[in-house]
Parts: C-alpha cells; sequence; structure tokens
C-alpha cells in the first residue's frame, strides 16, 4: 500500500494534536462537524433551538477537550532495570505507573515503543489508579536475535471520560535490554582442545595463582572475626602484638587463548551472525576447560570477563572503518592496532598469544601467533597466515553450525 504526501501529512499532524494537546477521535470529528452544521443552519434561519444545539455540541467538545490532559497529568512512570537473557529467551520488561495526585486516575493505556527488530509495540490497558497507589504492569517479550535495545520514553494515552478526543503524553523511562547470542552446549571441540604451542611433548602452561585455603603463604594480615586458628602466624603475632592470619594461594596452570572476531572483512549478515555464535560458544568452551580466554574484536579491549564479553558479542557489529587502538590487558600488556601506511592497505595486528581468528573470505591477511587457528566464512581466497599457515576450518552459514565446530581436524 502506497500512502501519497497528503496522507503522510494529515498523519503527521494528527500526531502532533496528539502530543501537544488532543486530538479528535473519529465520533469527535463527526459530533464537531454536525456542531458547526447546526450553527451554520441557526445563522440561515434565525431559530434559537438550532443555536442552543449548536451550543451544546460544542460546550460538550470543549469539556471533552479539556479532560484527557488532566486525567494524564501528575502520572509517573518508573521502569525496572531488565535483566540480560540469551538470543530465544524471554526479557521480562516490568513498568510502575505512580499516581501521587489528590484525585483517582482511570481508563488510560500505557504504550511501549520498543525497537522494531525486537518486536512490536507494547499496549496494556489500565482501568483505575486510586490516588497514592501504583500500577505494576509486568510482560514478556520474546527474543530471537542477539543485540544490545535501548529506548528511551513510555506514551500514556487517554480518551477518558467521554472519548472524543485522543491525548498522549511522552514520559522519560529509559530502557537497555541486552540479548546475548545464543551458546552452543559443545561437547567436544578439537580446534580449541589442540591449540597452542608444543614445547616436547607437553604444552606450554602459564602459572596462574588464586586465593585458596590451602597452598602456599601469599601474605599476612591481622586476624578477622571467623578466621581459622590454624592460619595463625604465631611468631609474627608475639613480634607485632596482635594476632596475624596467613592469607594463602594455590598455583594452577591454564594455556591462554585469544578468541578474535574480524569485524572489519566483508560479511554477510547470516555469515556475521554464525561467527558470533562461535565466539560465544569457544569463549564459553575454553573457560569450562580450564582456558585462559579472552575476546578480542578491532572496536574494543581485550575482553576477559565473562560478563563484558557477552555483552560484547551482543553488541558487536560489522565495521570497515579504523579501530581504535587496544589498551594494554592481562595478556601480558600486549596490543592489537591498525598499522597505517600511506598508499598501502591497512593491516591488523593481533596479541602474540594462540589465536581462533574468525573472518570472512577475502579479508586481509593477519599475523598470527604459531600454535593459532582461523575459522574463515564464505567462498573465495582464505586469509590464511604466508608464515605460520594456521590450521584454517572452512565453515558453511547454511549448515548447523555445532557439528562444524565439533568436527575432528583434518
Amino acid at each position: 500500500m502506497i500512502r501519497t504526501s497528503g496522507e503522510t501529512g494529515l498523519k503527521r499532524f494528527t500526531q502532533w494534536l496528539e502530543h501537544r494537546w488532543v486530538n479528535p477521535a473519529y465520533v469527535g470529528w463527526i459530533l464537531l462537524g454536525l456542531a458547526l452544521f447546526f450553527f451554520a443552519a441557526a445563522t440561515n434561519t434565525l431559530a434559537g433551538w438550532l443555536y442552543v444545539i449548536s451550543g451544546v455540541m460544542l460546550a460538550l467538545l470543549l469539556i471533552a477537550a479539556v479532560l484527557p490532559p488532566r486525567n494524564l497529568q501528575g502520572l509517573v512512570v518508573t521502569r525496572s532495570p531488565i535483566n540480560p537473557v540469551t538470543a530465544g529467551a524471554p526479557l521480562d520488561i516490568e513498568l510502575r505507573v505512580r499516581n501521587p495526585q489528590r484525585q483517582g486516575k482511570g481508563l488510560f493505556q500505557i504504550i511501549d515503543p520498543m525497537p522494531s527488530r525486537l518486536g512490536a509495540v507494547a499496549v496494556h490497558a489500565v482501568g483505575a489508579l486510586p490516588s497514592g497507589q501504583s500500577y505494576t504492569w509486568r510482560y514478556a517479550v520474546p527474543t530471537a536475535r542477539r543485540g544490545v535495545y535501548r529506548w528511551p520514553t513510555v506514551d500514556l494515552r487517554t480518551a477518558a471520560p467521554l472519548g472524543l478526543f485522543w491525548c498522549r503524553r511522552t514520559l522519560s523511562a529509559p530502557a537497555t535490554a541486552v540479548v546475548y547470542p545464543q551458546v552452543l552446549p559443545l561437547k567436544r571441540c578439537p580446534l580449541l582442545d589442540t591449540i597452542g604451542q608444543r614445547q616436547g611433548q607437553h604444552w606450554r602452561y602459564s602459572p596462574l595463582a588464586k586465593a585458596d585455603t590451602q597452598g602456599v603463604t601469599r601474605s599476612l594480615r591481622p586476624y578477622r572475626w571467623g578466621d581459622p586458628t590454624r592460619l595463625i602466624h604465631w611468631r609474627t603475632s608475639a613480634r607485632y602484638g596482635e594476632l596475624r592470619v596467613r592469607e594463602l594461594e594455590s598455583i594452577t596452570t591454564s594455556r591462554e587463548v585469544l578468541i578474535a572476531l574480524n569485524t572489519t572483512a566483508r560479511w554477510s549478515e547470516e555469515s556475521f551472525e554464525h561467527a558470533v555464535v562461535a565466539a560465544a560458544s569457544l569463549y564459553t568452551y575454553a573457560l569450562k576447560q580450564g582456558f585462559a580466554a579472552a575476546l578480542w574484536v578491532p572496536q574494543a579491549d581485550t575482553l576477559q570477563d565473562s560478563a563484558r564479553v557477552m555483552h560484547a558479542l551482543a553488541e558487536v557489529n560489522p565495521d570497515l572503518g579504523p579501530a581504535r587502538s587496544v589498551k594494554p590487558g592481562s595478556f601480558q600488556q600486549r596490543e592489537a592496532t591498525w598499522n597505517e601506511n600511506p598508499g598501502q592497505n591497512r593491516t591488523l595486528s593481533l596479541p602474540q598469544a594462540a589465536t581462533i581468528w574468525l573472518t570472512a573470505a577475502g579479508a586481509q591477511p593477519v599475523s598470527l601467533a604459531a600454535g593459532s587457528r582461523q575459522l574463515v566464512w564464505g567462498n573465495g581466497d582464505r586469509a590464511a597466515n604466508s608464515a605460520n599457515m594456521p590450521i584454517t576450518l572452512q565453515m558453511d552459514a547454511n549448515l548447523p553450525l555445532e557439528p562444524q565446530l565439533q568436527a575432528n581436524l583434518a
């Protein structure tokens, strides 16, 4: 259906009336037309009863236009924080409307104008809201795709009590809904299990220290209520004249792995979504296997915290522009930056750690550490590293992703 410029202009005008003052409903337009008709007839015939009918109609219209804004005046809307969910799980949204006025309110709609990619506009009717009371509206929004969705307002709309004029008021109620990408339940992943550089017959490990109730002494601190007496260091306690307790730590070993998503490549929409799901699944699997895992994307810092990683994967999108420098992280403060040379193609340098590089076919080659792996989506020349020649898997966005990630390496 094609809309003319006249229809669009009329719709904008009626929306402006509804937001700024009031917009006549269909019955209101009819009643206004009849009032003008009777007034014109009374002017021509000088019949008093026609003036009375016209005046009564106009007075009714005036009352019907004044009451809807007063019905919405003073209402306060607050929104509860929206908990992040994984794609496929519903978002739980809660809105609370409070009436601090002395008069009761009623017969109005709550309209939550969420982004179209998240779902249709949610509308809920409230029958009555007494003075000093609050009304809570909870509803669930199904999610099918990852993303970070934001919308700043909520609308209240009413035509009460006569239904002749609609009035809408926009109130501030900022919302941020985070939908994480789907995480595949990988039972095995040879691509990740064999990553890294071998030294002889053993993998290269990096020691990790963490607080524990057993192990070697890390430091001494003053005694706190509830500390076990077996941890008291009596010799130091005698020296300082107060009880001192040993803090212990245990040394564990773990391999480092960097999940790197090349957002600067030329992606198709379906392939990029596959790559994001693969990154989230590989990161989660790596943590379960005891890796010191991190995520790297050109637009953000090197991320290791799970919440920040999942938030970044929910928000990431393909970007063909230059990337920012990555600030030093816990991977021995190694950086990844764009290297620009006049008259040459720009290249991307990654932290020198064992990397799983997720990219699209035809992307610029990158320098990867020894023992790294590549996942390439699309047809064409694969972005292989000529120096190290990492193992490269060709991914197909039309096939299920989980079996491809669990497949044995050739």
